[in-house]
């Protein structure tokens, strides 16, 4: 019987290389046969190239050891003449060899011989206008081909908007872009997102399929879709970013290849949309907030308090980059969400010391993006903004409100606000019961551990 698919596939892969190292594994084990694979394979590879390099030179009526002659002659220099001792010399082969190439060029009518008039003994051996001919186009065949020369309109806008397809779910959206775009192996974009590598695969698979079915083409999408589209797009990055920042799951609280990564691509988009307001701030955005993330953790990996960080660390070029970008976008742009958070980061950013904060202009910005993009973490991270400004109090009151949206009833982020608020409001008891329960529900492990630590304190 026939060996099983898996064992012919892998005999068909083997080759003579490795073939003699399994005869030799078998005879002398002690052998380390390191070298003799490296070299065996250069020694493949030098043959294969031998040949095709031959073809070439057989499409020009020439061999390897003739070409070698003219282009000893060529890179001699005008007048392109050599005597026969100086080519022995330069191409380290004996005078016989040489005639025997030089008989061949000469009747081929490339080179041409003559006396020597210094050596009247001797001859020269010159390069003929045809020898030239033949060894540039020689020489040019041999050359890899030039790289396909960049297209009229950039692709990245067109990939970008493809990946974030609306037919797609935002998880494929996300697998897709970090695949196509973003160049990363699914085995990359798996640990990146803690998923299981053939989970990854299947959802890149069916996105594609999903896209090719739908009919989508690669060009830009009409022009009464491309602000939703993008708007899509805009989404993605800042879901990959936030992942990267703060990671929902896990054993640490950075992904910092998938944040770097979001970075990277916004940027990208920003130098292909440098007029779009809301790509500008979301880079900025990206840039203030990852600014902060070196003075994040502790070396062991635990989380620094948000009022405790040594902002000395911050990445003080990142936080000018950032001010700059949001601050020429806010003076020229239309107001968009992307805008008021970068205005945000930008506040905390700016302020030498926690206690320094404007919570007040933090405050009316969070009420200006609540007007424009309401939404869950914006009502969260206003109360705290209302809680700096009127009081712990004030803010347990909106926090109780806020609980009524079925997205933040019971969410770990909001038992944590309800914590420091109570301990701001001097009921330690409640806030150490809302910090062990906070620490329940998160899935980050770095997370849990510091709101168990801030339980255990009070």
């Amino acid at each position: 019987m026939n060996g099983a698919p898996e064992e012919q596939a892998s005999d068909q892969s083997r080759d003579a290389i490795d073939v003699i190292l399994e005869q030799w594994r078998r005879e002398r084990p002690d052998l380390d046969l390191s070298a003799m694979a490296v070299f065996g394979r250069i020694a493949m590879v030098a043959r294969v190239a031998e040949a095709a390099v031959e073809q070439v030179f057989a499409r020009h009526g020439l061999r390897q050891g003739e070409f070698d002659v003219l282009s000893a002659l060529r890179r001699g220099g005008p007048p392109y003449t050599l005597i026969p001792s100086e080519l022995s010399a330069t191409l380290m082969m004996s005078r016989a060899g040489m005639t025997n190439r030089l008989d061949r060029l000469e009747a081929a009518g490339m080179v041409e011989r003559s006396l020597d008039p210094a050596d009247r003994r001797s001859f020269r051996i010159a390069l003929t206008e045809e020898g030239r001919r033949v060894r540039e186009e020689s020489a040019a065949a041999l050359a890899p081909p030039e790289p396909d020369p960049s297209p009229a309109v950039d692709d990245t806008l067109t990939l970008l908007l493809l990946c974030c397809h609306p037919a797609l779910t935002t998880v494929s959206q996300v697998a897709l872009t970090l695949r196509a775009v973003g160049g990363l192996s699914t085995a990359e974009i798996a640990r990146a997102l803690l998923v299981p590598e053939p989970t990854v695969a299947q959802r890149i698979s069916r996105a594609k399929q999903r896209i090719k079915s739908g009919g989508a083409e690669f060009t830009l999408p009409p022009e009464a879709e491309q602000a939703e589209r993008l708007a899509a797009v805009l989404h993605v990055l800042y879901l990959i970013f936030n992942e990267g920042y703060t990671a929902s799951s896990g054993g640490t609280l950075h992904r910092v290849e998938l944040s770097s990564e979001a970075i990277r691509l916004t940027r990208q988009l920003h130098d292909r949309l440098p007029g779009d307001g809301e790509v500008a701030a979301l880079l900025a955005l990206m840039l203030l907030t990852d600014a902060r993330r070196p003075a994040r953790t502790r070396p062991d990996g635990g989380l620094v308090p948000l009022a405790e960080p040594d902002r000395d660390k911050w990445d003080a070029e990142a936080i000018a980059e950032g001010v700059q970008l949001i601050t020429e976008t806010l003076a020229a742009a239309p107001l968009g969400p992307y805008q008021v958070q970068a205005a945000i980061a930008a506040v905390h950013d700016e302020a030498p010391r926690a206690e320094d904060t404007d919570w007040r202009q933090i405050l009316a910005l969070y009420d200006l993006l609540d007007g424009i993009a309401p939404g869950p973490m914006v009502t969260l991270n206003r109360i705290v903004a209302v809680a700096m400004v009127h009081g712990p109090q004030a803010g347990l009151d909106g926090l109780a409100k806020a609980e009524t949206d079925p997205a933040l009833a019971g969410h770990h982020r909001v038992l944590a606000v309800r914590a420091h608020l109570l301990d701001l409001a001097g009921d330690r008891e409640a806030a150490r019961t809302q910090y062990e329960l906070a620490a329940r529900r998160t899935l980050s492990l770095p997370e849990q551990r510091y709101l168990e630590s801030r339980a255990a304190q009070l």
